[in-house]
């Protein structure tokens, strides 16, 4: 009866963890091609870490189990995986993925603009989280492209895989890369959100974070 009690015990344990079931896979990605200076490059690390911060996103990362992942891309053979997939199951995984975006180190400079790859390397990735209910990547730029191969193929490519790409477009003038975007990088169930400078990104990057989570598309 002891041994009968104990086995129970175990597999009521088990429970929890196995209803606990990861709702959304979530690949940050961050442009940091030619036409991003230093600067621009600190607002983007630094809004990303705030936005990861945030309580309303820190607590609905943890009730969706959420994974993350960030990659920064340029051109077309410059992707990096900067930080690995991490669950987010707690309030002290958040705040080490927070301290990990701030900490992160430019990847690449004087790179050309290549989103088609940077898609490719990001679809790649799910392969690591298959027991995610949800793929999404996260495409932020401030330009169009001019390397790497046809983006539309690659937005394709993740919509046949039942992947979303959102979009953050960085404007400096008018809504060319908004429209850009819409057209040739989300997925139709996507969206993009646009930011008029690089200093408007962090508080784009946490509408779109709590976008993204909340399952909200379109």
């Amino acid at each position: 009866m002891k041994r009968l009690t104990i086995a129970c015990a175990f597999l009521w344990g088990l429970i929890p963890i196995a209803a606990s079931a990861c709702d959304t896979a979530l690949v940050l990605t961050i442009d940091v091609s030619n036409s991003v200076d230093t600067a621009e490059y600190r607002l983007q690390v630094d809004g990303l870490a705030d936005a990861l911060r945030d309580p309303e996103i820190v607590e609905t990362m943890i009730q969706g189990q959420t994974a993350i992942a960030v990659v920064q891309w340029s051109g077309q053979d410059r992707q990096e995986l900067t930080i690995p997939w991490l669950r987010i199951r707690t309030a002290l995984d958040a705040e080490y993925l927070a301290n990990q975006s701030r900490l992160m180190q430019r990847a690449f400079v004087l790179s050309d603009t290549a989103p088609a790859e940077a898609i490719y390397f990001s679809l790649q990735l799910f392969d690591e989280v298959p027991d995610c209910e949800r793929r999404v990547i996260d495409i932020s730029g401030d330009g169009t492209p001019n390397g790497g191969t046809d983006v539309r193929a690659a937005r394709n490519a993740a919509e046949r895989a039942g992947v979303t790409i959102n979009g953050i477009a960085i404007e400096s003038m008018g809504l060319a890369i908004t429209n850009f975007y819409r057209s040739a990088v989300i997925t139709r169930n996507g969206f993009v959100i646009t930011a008029r400078t690089h200093r408007e990104y962090p508080s784009s990057i946490r509408a779109k974070i709590l976008r993204e989570l909340s399952k909200i598309v379109g």
